[in-house]
């Protein structure tokens, strides 16, 4: 029999080696109905990266396979590398192409706010954002209103809906807008999104952007839109008269690491 001393030691070094990584998953848009969740929680060897993930998944759903070349990937609401290392509850998101326009959600009839990002699910009055953004020193103030339309190529649309990963959705919706008064000669910027279920007509996505001269404000304002239909976290499920479809979304750009990278 060891002495004490020396099994501690024994205990000690194989539960070095055979600690699990305990890690939650999410699934948005169309990969949320491929893996039948939401969200859940599994276990990983320590010292795994965010590719052992996909590993597990692709054995798991064998379809995952499929999305590899257009998937991103986030750690704790930040995009990441597939070598990227994990730690012990880690928050990981696997994140089909956005379509711009969870877990853990806003409840239906409240508004989650920040300095310039708003995520809601009661319509949007463009005129109230409006109204609270112009000064006195600005000559130009340029609104953008993103509309649900009746039709998508030639099929009837019925309504629309949109989920998105809201933690990371504000955080990257606050990064634009003060990438754009950092840019551009503005004064001042409003992004406002909605989710949920959305009629034909309704407003989807609202920017708002307020400066001394028209020239920066219509520059920041295209550029808010086009950007944000690439890299916030917002999917748009559409449905039709014979069936609902998600979006084709819009390629990640560049920098930003995918699945099979």
């Amino acid at each position: 029999m060891l002495p004490q001393k020396c099994w501690l030691l024994s205990s000690i070094r194989r539960s070095r080696y055979t600690d699990n990584v305990r890690v939650r998953v999410l699934f948005f848009g169309s990969l949320r109905e491929l893996a039948g969740k939401a969200s859940e929680e599994i276990e990983l060897r320590d010292g795994s990266a965010l590719r052992d993930v996909l590993t597990h998944y692709q054995t798991h759903i064998p379809r995952l396979k499929d999305f590899l070349s257009s998937l991103a990937l986030a750690v704790n609401q930040q995009y990441a590398s597939p070598d990227t290392m994990l730690k012990p509850d880690d928050e990981i998101a696997l994140l089909p192409p956005v379509s711009g326009g969870a877990q853990d959600a806003t409840p239906s009839g409240t508004e989650t706010m920040r300095q310039y990002a708003t995520i809601t699910r009661e319509r949007i009055n463009s005129q109230r954002v409006l109204e609270s953004l112009k000064h006195g020193d600005d000559g130009a103030a340029v609104v953008f209103e993103g509309v649900v339309r009746n039709q998508t190529r030639g099929r009837k649309t019925v309504h629309l809906e949109y989920e998105a990963y809201e933690q990371m959705a504000l955080q990257q919706m606050e990064s634009l807008a003060s990438q754009a008064l950092g840019t551009f000669q503005i004064r001042d910027v409003a992004i406002v999104h909605r989710l949920g279920h959305l009629e034909i007509g309704e407003i989807s996505v609202l920017i708002v952007v307020v400066s001394a001269h028209r020239g920066p404000a219509f520059d920041a304002c295209r550029w808010l839109i086009d950007t944000l239909k690439r890299k916030v976290p917002i999917w748009k499920k559409e449905f039709f008269e014979d069936g609902a479809v998600w979006a084709d979304g819009e390629p990640f750009p560049e920098e930003i690491p995918r699945a099979n990278s």
